[in-house]
């Protein structure tokens, strides 16, 4: 059964655009597309820059792939899968996340 981890209200996030949650010892970016009422959840460590800088990445879509760009060398990565779409060598760990009664919720891995 999966552990579901209440993070913040869905108020709290800025639509379209990042944030940083501390879960633990780990900086988890979460992004909101309020549009398609989705919240994505990922590693918030550019492994290229080694910075943790993804939540304040620019947003957008390349191809329909909903991704972030980095703020320190471009590189875009993935919402849905943290792949890297530069380099296929590169993903970052991404996290299930969900809105459930208004309140952003993830989900940690066994990792």
């Amino acid at each position: 059964m999966t552990e579901w981890i209440n993070i913040c209200a869905v108020d709290d996030l800025q639509p379209d655009s990042g944030v940083c949650a501390l879960v633990g010892e780990r900086q988890i970016a979460l992004f909101y597309l309020p549009k398609e009422q989705s919240v994505f959840a990922l590693d918030n460590r550019d492994p290229f820059s080694r910075a943790n800088v993804l939540s304040r990445g620019m947003i957008g879509d390349l191809q329909g792939e909903p991704m972030v760009a980095s703020p320190m060398y471009k590189q875009h990565f993935s919402l849905r899968t943290g792949a890297c779409l530069e380099d296929a060598s590169v993903k970052l760990q991404t996290y299930d996340a969900r809105i459930d009664n208004r309140r952003v919720q993830i989900a940690l891995g066994s990792d």
